[in-house]
């Protein structure tokens, strides 16, 4: 029992981070000592436990696939979710500035931290690096300020974020940014509004399914080239959560399409000194993770 409540909290840790751009589940996974057995019990869900359901052996499916383990943690993540997502929505409606001055401090120190991964630090790697870096910020200049709310792209942006869970150091909800797609999935979460949300975890389901087994193989074969390619990710992707910002262009309905980041003015002092100290507290957040990380490591 204590093991499942442990367990339990865990999941609501993770939950936590997942809804938090710039803190990764994967990395709060890997902290509490349960990456492995995560990523081994998703991967469980295969073939052969298919055949299991198919043939109602439900015993044996539920042992293949690791069930306790998966559904303890899942229940905290949910709960965690459902609980704090409505924290998120107030404090972006009401502490803009604040808050994303402290993502974008939490980002910057994420891509840091990722960067000491790579392990050969050679040309080939910093080329990557600014390839991730001219895509993204390429993509963030570019797309559209909000993203089309078709059933297709709430589907791909469920299948893309829920991935990102299985990379420590980039997280669902910073995926969910940079698709544009953030904010509509919170207010979705706290509306309950179910034709989204079910739509949205039939993608995570799909792309736990596929696309973590790709994401995983190509970190295990390609590590270095990953890891350089989503550092200049994550840096690039600062444009998108940069909340200085003026309006291009307007839909139809007045509603901002396109955005270009802009350098604050002086009348915004108040402003840039709130994301400014809420930028520097998500820096130093993540570099207290990680030697909690490192304390971890080195006491297993």
């Amino acid at each position: 029992m204590n093991s499942r409540i442990s367990l339990f909290f865990k999941g609501m840790l993770m939950g936590v981070a997942e809804i938090i751009p710039g803190v990764s589940g994967g990395t709060l996974a890997f902290i509490t000592g349960i990456y492995n057995e995560l990523i081994n019990s998703i991967k469980s869900i295969n073939f052969e436990s298919i055949r299991f359901l198919t043939k109602l052996e439900l015993r044996k499916f539920w042992k293949h696939i690791n069930g306790n383990f998966l559904l303890t943690l899942l229940l905290g993540m949910v709960s965690s979710i459902v609980l704090f997502s409505r924290i998120i929505s107030f404090l972006l409606t009401n502490y803009n500035f604040h808050i994303w001055g402290f993502f974008f401090g939490l980002i910057i120190s994420s891509a840091i931290l990722i960067s000491r991964n790579i392990n050969d630090p050679r040309l080939k790697n910093y080329v990557f690096l600014l390839f991730g870096l001219f895509v993204s910020g390429s993509i963030s200049l570019l797309s559209p300020s909000s993203s089309p709310n078709s059933s297709f792209f709430i589907f791909l942006s469920g299948a893309i974020a829920i991935s990102a869970m299985i990379l420590p150091g980039i997280s669902g909800s910073f995926i969910l940014v940079f698709l544009s797609k953030y904010e509509f999935i919170l207010n979705s979460l706290n509306n309950f509004d179910i034709n989204v949300l079910s739509i949205f975890i039939i993608g995570c389901i799909f792309g736990l399914l596929t696309f973590s087994r790709l994401l995983s193989y190509l970190f295990n074969k390609f590590n270095d080239v990953v890891i350089s390619v989503l550092v200049g990710f994550l840096l690039g992707s600062l444009l998108k959560i940069w909340p200085f910002i003026e309006v291009v262009e307007y839909t139809s309905t007045n509603e901002p399409l396109y955005t270009r980041p802009i350098f604050p003015s002086a009348e915004l002092s108040t402003e840039i000194l709130f994301f400014t100290i809420f930028s520097i507290v998500g820096f130093l957040m993540m570099w207290i993770l990680e030697k909690k990380v490192i304390g971890i490591s080195k006491s297993n």
